[in-house]
């Protein structure tokens, strides 16, 4: 599957991918205003442009409009996290269970060849950065799936602002190797047609993830607190 960016054809698509891109890994800060002239200035292309990239980053939840006040991208908040994380562990849940019934034994042999790609980065250092799309083991088990009514729910409406959470709190620490444990699991239980274990084992990843995502996020909170 060809990367994102190679799939874009306008100039819209490419700033709506750049823009997406920067806000989920905080080149664009959270709670940020979104200025359409700051914007073309940066991006080199027109306010029309931006306004429509600003429109398109909305409907998967990225930023936020209101009458008289603009455009913002979403804050990173812990009772944003908490809903977020509670419908995200219920429907890659499902996705997982369904992903042990449907996906072939070539998808699940590329499955298992991305994890040991994966392992490589996790051995190197105390980081677990998975780029966008089929090199995000979470985004094949979503395909996986083969319910598109599920895939179009996760990967059109929050796929990215669960990236964001993920890339601007959960990529390094002690959690790393975890979490990395954890995905072994689920794949093996995928590899067996194990669809319940499947399930209960995603569940009980993200529950951890969100735990770990939490406490991180707590400590910010503190830290920006003690520094006003």
């Amino acid at each position: 599957m060809l990367p994102e960016s190679e799939h874009a054809i306008t100039s819209t698509d490419k700033t709506f991918l750049l823009l997406r891109k920067d806000i989920v890994e905080g080149v664009i800060s959270s709670g940020s205003k979104l200025s359409e002239t700051e914007l073309s200035t940066n991006y080199s292309v027109s306010r029309a442009v931006i306004r429509e990239a600003i429109n398109r980053l909305e409907s998967c939840h990225l930023v936020e409009s209101k009458a008289n006040v603009g455009a913002r991208v979403v804050s990173i908040s812990t009772e944003g996290l908490m809903e977020l994380y509670q419908v995200r562990e219920a429907l890659e849940g499902m996705a997982a269970r369904l992903a042990a019934i449907n996906m072939t034994d070539d998808e699940i042999a590329d499955l298992n060849t991305l994890l040991g790609t994966h392992f490589q980065t996790v051995k190197e250092g105390q980081t677990y950065y998975q780029e966008a799309g089929d090199l995000d083991f979470h985004y094949r088990i979503i395909l996986g799936s083969k319910n598109s009514q599920l895939i179009s729910i996760l990967m059109d409406s929050i796929y990215h602002l669960i990236r964001m959470y993920r890339v601007q709190l959960g990529m390094s620490g002690p959690r790393v190797t975890t979490a990395f444990g954890e995905h072994k699991q689920i794949v093996q239980a995928i590899s067996n047609r194990d669809a319940e274990l499947a399930e209960m084992l995603m569940r009980r990843h993200i529950l951890y993830s969100k735990n770990s995502l939490q406490l991180k996020l707590s400590g910010k909170l503190q830290a920006k607190m003690k520094a006003l």
